[in-house]
């Protein structure tokens, strides 16, 4: 059983930066898409970012592009969202996610493994 649990949110300023980290224990093997997803009060779900396991490939929503970098550490088992100039409408609770496959994308339904969560609070 996959197990992920983040770290690193909090309270910034708009134009800060902060770098959220995820532990994860359990994968079985190395075919593991990994994601950033965030949920803003009174809003859906929004796919942040995401990368393979056994790669490099990443892909990240519109909105956060040239903001965000997502990275892993694989022998470590560590997935990382650095997010740079931070806006209010970063403002939501993020959650890491892992889900076996052989490709990645933003799709939830991919992603069967979910953390509890980290806040991040934007002011501005």
């Amino acid at each position: 059983q996959v197990q992920l649990v983040e770290s690193g949110g909090g309270s910034v300023q708009a134009g800060g930066s902060l770098t959220l980290s995820c532990a994860g224990s359990g994968y079985t093997n190395s075919n593991y898409c990994l994601a950033w997803f965030r949920r803003a009060p009174g809003k859906e779900r929004e796919a942040v970012a995401t990368i393979y396991t056994s790669g490099d490939t990443t892909i990240y929503a519109d909105s956060v592009k040239g903001r965000f970098t997502i990275s892993r550490d694989y022998p470590n088992n560590m997935l990382y969202l650095q997010m740079n100039s931070l806006k209010p409408e970063d403002t939501a609770m993020y959650y890491c996610a892992a889900g076996g496959s052989d490709y990645c994308n933003l799709h939830s339904s991919l992603f069967g493994y979910w953390g509890q969560g980290t806040q991040v609070t934007v002011s501005s």
